[in-house]
């Protein structure tokens, strides 16, 4: 025996053949690992995947909502925008238009080319075009140019979203989600302090202060697109285990045995445009669309129109304004990952999504009628907390119910697509001439809010009555998957 066989074989003693290690052999395609390396596994798959893409995300959703910031910076009298033209609105809003449109190219896209390159490669993209924002003239290229943006962004949050519902099992989406969504509300709640920051470099160059706050945000965000270069991993599927510093080949096979025999649709079935297009003839693809589309006209109307809400309708300072987003969003984010928590250990969704309306209820009512600022102000965290924790809960619910790789990337798209429409929805309703009670903003937060409970009590059920059937040995599930149920 070789003194190698022979310190394997007093390793393998000293462990008292319990277990047997195999991290080293990448060909191995079945090990068992024992509980605390699973968990591991778990939080190596969380570092690179939740992390890297939640800061994406993050300055994703701070270039594409920092038009508020620049508007209390001077952008609108600089670029001439003002109620006659409805300059600072039709900005707000084009940016929907492409992000609809190209959402389900890009989630195939994601899928082809594979999300490190994809993905990365956007990122830069859409921060280049941040830059060129700093140097517009007039108010009609900024729009332009958020047209563009509208095309780089369409496919990132769906890319993503798709990317992580591949790597976790049902019951585990529920925390990387809020977690994933917590990263960009910090953006949303540093991004007021942010810009403050950045305006005060007004003069440096020549430039102002709004246009300091497009430019540095454009070059965070290409910094950031490198380091999601590096980082990011692809599908579990597409040889993943060649990722460097990430998992070895029995490794991923481990997560692609627990993702099947939680659902059985880890492997990519070879695409087809019908196979792809098939999944709108579900009804459920489309009540998680609405549910979504409803939150983010919520989360949309506060992300544009927050700070100008508390500057002209509440009347604190442009400075305090700024800096007073922060909070709610801080609040928000710790919420967000309770009912992630909640809803992965007790295996619920709906009945958290229904609470959360009821806070974007309470609070837009004392937003909009409370007797005092601070009562007001009060209103904002719980419409805040309310509609952005529906967000990451919106996104595991569909994911919860619906199964098959390119079904999923249908649904990733249409859900992210409608949100865009609760964008464009939440662009509009809280108009310039509203101020400063915005009633047709509260009407119809209030509305989306009611329409959600609604739509979640429908499909709370038809969940209830499909399960029982599945129960009952009288039809199976989702393409016939045995075992698997609807999460209500």
């Amino acid at each position: 025996m070789s003194s190698t066989d022979e310190k394997n074989a007093s390793a393998l003693e000293k462990a008292g053949m319990d277990h047997v290690e195999h991290r080293s052999d990448d060909s191995s395609d079945y090990v068992e690992y024992d509980e605390a390396e699973k968990r591991a596994i778990t939080r190596r798959i969380d570092r690179r995947l939740v992390i890297v893409t939640g800061v994406t995300y993050c300055v994703s959703l701070m270039d594409r909502t920092n038009l508020s910031a620049a508007s209390l910076a001077g952008m609108n009298i600089e670029l001439k925008m003002n109620v006659a033209n409805n300059g600072y609105s039709i900005t707000t809003l084009v940016f929907f238009v492409t992000y609809i449109l190209f959402q389900p190219p890009a989630t195939i896209a994601t899928r082809k080319i594979g999300p490190r390159n994809f993905l990365s490669a956007i990122c830069l993209l859409w921060g280049a075009v941040m830059i060129g924002m700093g140097f517009v003239k007039k108010w009609e290229e900024l729009m332009a140019l958020r047209l563009v943006l509208g095309i780089f962004e369409a496919g990132y949050f769906p890319g993503a979203v798709y990317l992580l519902s591949t790597w976790y099992t049902r019951y585990e989406m529920g925390k990387r989600y809020a977690v994933f969504y917590i990263v960009g509300c910090v953006a949303s709640a540093f991004a007021g302090i942010l810009a403050y920051g950045l305006m005060q470099m007004n003069g440096l160059e020549g430039l102002t202060g709004w246009r300091w706050i497009f430019i540095m945000q454009g070059v965070i965000t290409c910094v950031i697109a490198i380091i999601a270069y590096v980082f990011l991993v692809p599908f579990p599927d597409a040889n993943a285990h060649k990722s460097w510093g990430f998992l070895n080949k029995s490794e991923v096979n481990y997560i692609i045995r627990k993702v099947n025999d939680d659902r059985g649709d880890v492997h990519l079935e070879p695409f087809t445009l019908m196979k792809f297009l098939g999944g709108g003839a579900d009804f459920k693809v489309w009540c998680f669309g609405l549910i979504f589309c409803f939150s983010t006209t919520v989360t949309y109307s506060l992300a544009y129109f927050l700070p100008i809400i508390l500057h002209g309708g509440m009347g604190f300072s442009i400075a305090a304004s700024q800096c007073l987003v922060a909070p709610p969003y801080a609040f928000a984010g710790i919420w967000m990952f309770i009912c992630g928590w909640a809803g992965d250990k007790y295996k619920i969704r709906g009945p958290i999504i229904v609470v959360n309306c009821l806070s974007e209820i309470l609070g837009v009512c004392l937003m909009g009628w409370g007797p005092s600022n601070g009562v007001k102000f009060l209103g904002v965290f719980f419409a805040c907390a309310g509609a952005n924790c529906n967000v990451p809960l919106a996104l595991t619910y569909q994911a919860n119910n619906i199964r098959g790789q390119w079904k999923r990337a249908f649904c990733s798209a249409t859900l992210v697509g409608l949100g865009g429409l609760g964008g464009i929805i939440g662009g509009l309703v809280f108009r310039p001439q509203d101020a400063p009670s915005y009633r047709p903003g509260l009407y119809a937060c209030l509305a989306a809010a009611i329409s959600t409970i609604i739509i979640v009590g429908l499909l709370s059920l038809y969940f209830k009555t499909e399960n029982g059937k599945a129960d009952r040995g009288e039809k199976k599930l989702e393409g016939g998957e045995e075992g698997f149920r609807y999460t209500i």
